[in-house]
């Protein structure tokens, strides 16, 4: 179980001092508390492919898996998530997955299938060791503010050093999400179909990002 836990109370995005608002910027961390993980699904939920228009899933992207709070509790345990927090608000997360979490989120177990059967320098990536994203969302409210970047340097600060690379599949269809991860650096590895969409697996090898 995560643990609830607050050292302090921060301000919001904006702060009075001298009679004048001085910009905050969100905070980006790794999640601790339980709230922090209530805060993820209630942002996830909001932007669900299921809960959205056609025309702002195209124009804004989307998330495709719901998770419950067990399955965030679980994977925290291997792994802390990613977090972006406007005061005591959520409004960004990279959710962390490890090898170790494939069986956590059933619907899921196919994608790590598809990571075992490629081939990356002269390996199979199964006998790597290397971290997945298991989702990543940020606010529609904060988006354009570079917030998806510090994130993924968060990530990067985190993980890179115990971890070969990191890699997810992404829905073509999410042409927003696919272009901002080739932005920070991911290349398509590969691309596949299944009865739900066509995807493209990418990865993100910190070697060559540095």
């Amino acid at each position: 179980m995560v643990k609830e836990k607050f050292l302090y109370k921060k301000s919001s995005y904006f702060r009075r001092k001298n009679s004048a608002h001085i910009f905050m910027r969100p905070q980006i961390k790794l999640s601790e508390t339980t709230s922090e993980l209530q805060g993820i699904l209630e942002l996830q939920r909001v932007n669900l492919l299921s809960e959205i228009s056609e025309k702002e899933s195209a124009d804004q992207g989307f998330v495709t898996v719901r998770h419950s709070m067990d399955q965030l509790q679980l994977m925290h345990a291997l792994e802390p998530h990613v977090i972006a927090k406007d005061g005591d608000k959520v409004i960004g997360y990279i959710l962390a997955m490890t090898k170790e979490s494939r069986e956590l989120v059933p619907v899921l177990v196919p994608m790590f299938g598809q990571f075992d059967r490629l081939i990356f320098g002269e390996k199979l990536l199964s006998d790597y060791d290397y971290m997945v994203i298991g989702q990543i969302c940020v606010d529609k409210g904060y988006r354009g503010q570079g917030i998806f970047d510090r994130m993924y340097d968060h990530y990067r600060a985190t993980f890179s050093t115990r971890y070969d690379f990191a890699i997810t599949e992404i829905a073509i269809s999410n042409s927003r999400s696919l272009k901002a991860h080739q932005r920070v650096g991911f290349k398509v590895i590969h691309e596949f179909n299944d009865s739900t969409q066509n995807w493209a697996i990418v990865m993100l090898d910190w070697k060559q990002t540095k």
